[in-house]
């Protein structure tokens, strides 16, 4: 467990948070390639011109996947920027196969030439290069932007990565320079939102001082994961980073919660 003086310190500092506006602008792109990373993940490389100029300075950014609906209105998710090259005009982005909605069953029918429209991401919030401890928390949706995060992490950067999957065909591997501790929670997907797993999980891990707790999964379980480091192990909230990536009955609904 932590030193729950930690929390007590006056003298340990939040970490830099630089925040990034860039300009909103759409971008109609095309499908390059279609592979599953696992069975209920979908990595699909997109090309474009419109590429050139496209910006995501955080793993965690957002853009928004524009895809028609059944009443010709417009249906929009946010997904991860999982890869991206402007020289090679190429986007990658990982599609959780989770559900049923529009854009999943976008992801499920694509092929390679099958047009797509994105938007944003609208901002960046670049954490400081002096933050040199990881925790990584989520479920599946959160996988794109935690894989993201330990793929772009250097050397001299230690990162432990607690992910819920449905099961050991879920779990994903990742090429870093960082030194990288990885643990798995199996729980079936109608389990989604409960916390208990996680927590029981976390409950085991020491958290050294200075480690910025990365937390993404069902706004629920978010909160009780929240919770449970504040007021449970004492560990300071300017160390939190945390993001209701969905909420349960709820479309294209997030929720921050710092």
């Amino acid at each position: 467990m932590m030193d729950n003086n930690q929390s007590a310190n006056p003298l340990l500092s939040a970490p830099a948070i630089e925040r990034v506006r860039h300009e909103l602008r759409r971008r109609l792109l095309t499908v390059e390639s279609v592979a599953d990373v696992t069975p209920r993940m979908r990595r699909i490389v997109l090309t474009g011109e419109d590429l050139v100029d496209f910006v995501s300075l955080a793993p965690d950014d957002h853009i928004k996947v524009i895809v028609p609906a059944a009443d010709g209105a417009e249906e929009r998710r946010d997904y991860t920027p999982r890869r991206y090259d402007n020289a090679a005009r190429s986007l990658t982005i990982d599609f959780a196969l989770h559900e049923a909605g529009p854009v999943t069953q976008w992801a499920i029918d694509a092929r390679p030439g099958t047009a797509l429209e994105i938007g944003g991401p609208r901002g960046s919030a670049v954490v400081s290069s002096t933050v040199k401890s990881w925790l990584l928390v989520g479920d599946e949706t959160a996988l794109p932007a935690i894989g993201r995060r330990i793929e772009e992490s250097g050397a001299g950067t230690a990162i432990s990565l607690l992910g819920a999957v449905a099961g050991p065909q879920e779990e994903q591997s990742f090429e870093t320079a960082a030194a990288l501790t990885t643990r798995w929670v199996h729980r079936p997907l109608s389990d989604a939102t409960n916390a208990a797993p996680l927590i029981a999980a976390l409950s085991g891990i020491d958290i050294a001082p200075q480690t910025l707790v990365w937390v993404a999964a069902e706004a629920s379980v978010v909160r009780a994961i929240r919770a449970h480091l504040v007021e449970e192990r004492g560990y300071p909230l300017a160390w939190i980073k945390a993001s209701g990536y969905w909420v349960r009955g709820k479309a294209d609904t997030t929720e921050k919660f710092g």
